[in-house]
């Protein structure tokens, strides 16, 4: 059964829950082995949750520099391992870095490349929703050795047994004048509720909520779920709420189980962001709002009311 490779997505020895989301789809094409790379000692701190999620090998990707520079020791790791072991697939997470990682990756390896998949087949088509979710489309690379993004939350992460071998791999010296350099890091500061993009429930609020301090009704809600909370890019850039939340075409894009809008009109830029969430519920005083037009559920009427109304019923619930 041929190898397919999974970049590991990892933050503070903790495995991103999108990792264990290709890992599952993995598992589809082939025999996952997953890809870390970073640090020296990183590789051994993730390698039991890998092998909770299938990973039949973890190749070892460690060094100094791995760490110090933006995205080219990843593209040179992968490189070097699809020419050695020649997988059935690259999958990596459709997030920002990931995105870069495999655009540069298929163009050096003169590959087609799948970006922001919804779901994935075991004849490796891949599913998009486009346009905000007007058009669904399916396609599958024809050249090379394919290279895919998948959308977190996209796939639902399935465990299985894995004997997760674990597998050193060089990781080449980087030319610092081709490659950026990190100068620093700091951590996003999010408070206790979930990262976006990993988060299970969302709960965002848009231009509705007036205000920054009216936001709170959207964070009581999503704490009484424990959500993340999101905002439309309306409520951004009218200061209501911070941009690292965003949730859209030029914000993030989210695929939670629930994704509850407050306030939200569901302007295409909006929907291109949180369109395949699995389960989506609208309040929105406007009956004619496009959002109850992808809503399952729908309520008309003055989220200041409804909002706090479910809030109160959550927590009496989990009380």
């Amino acid at each position: 059964m041929a190898e397919v490779l999974v970049l590991v997505d990892h933050v503070d020895a903790e495995v991103k829950k999108v990792t264990f989301e290709l890992l599952t789809a993995a598992r589809r094409l082939g025999e996952p082995s997953a890809v870390v790379v970073g640090e020296p000692g990183t590789a051994g701190k993730l390698t039991e949750s890998l092998a909770a999620y299938g990973a039949a090998k973890v190749y070892s990707a460690e060094s100094a520099e791995a760490a110090g520079f933006l995205v080219t020791p990843q593209v040179d790791v992968l490189s070097g391992l699809v020419g050695s072991v020649s997988p059935a697939a690259v999958l990596v997470p459709a997030t920002v870095d990931g995105k870069e990682i495999a655009g540069r990756l298929a163009l050096r390896l003169g590959s087609g490349l799948l970006s922001e998949v919804v779901d994935l087949d075991g004849d490796g088509v891949g599913a998009h929703s486009l346009f905000g979710g007007a058009y669904d489309a399916k396609a599958r690379i024809t050249k090379g050795t394919p290279v895919i993004t998948v959308l977190p939350g996209a796939i639902e992460a399935e465990a299985a047994e894995g004997a997760a071998a674990e597998e050193a791999v060089e990781v080449p010296a980087q030319d610092a004048s081709k490659a950026a350099r990190i100068t620093g890091r700091r951590p996003v500061e999010a408070g206790d509720r979930p990262e976006l993009t990993e988060a299970s429930i969302v709960v965002s609020g848009g231009r509705g909520v007036g205000s920054a301090e009216s936001f709170e009704v959207v964070e009581k809600l999503a704490d009484s779920m424990g959500a993340a909370v999101g905002a439309s890019r309306a409520a951004v850039d009218s200061g209501y709420y911070p941009h690292q939340f965003q949730v859209g075409q030029t914000g993030k894009t989210v695929s939670p189980q629930l994704y509850i809008a407050l306030g939200i009109s569901g302007a295409i830029q909006h929907r291109a962001g949180m369109q395949t969430s699995k389960r989506i519920v609208a309040v929105n005083k406007d009956p004619e709002a496009p959002i109850f037009e992808i809503a399952d559920f729908g309520v008309v009427g003055d989220l200041f009311t409804v909002a706090p109304q479910l809030t109160e019923e959550i927590t009496k619930r989990n009380g």
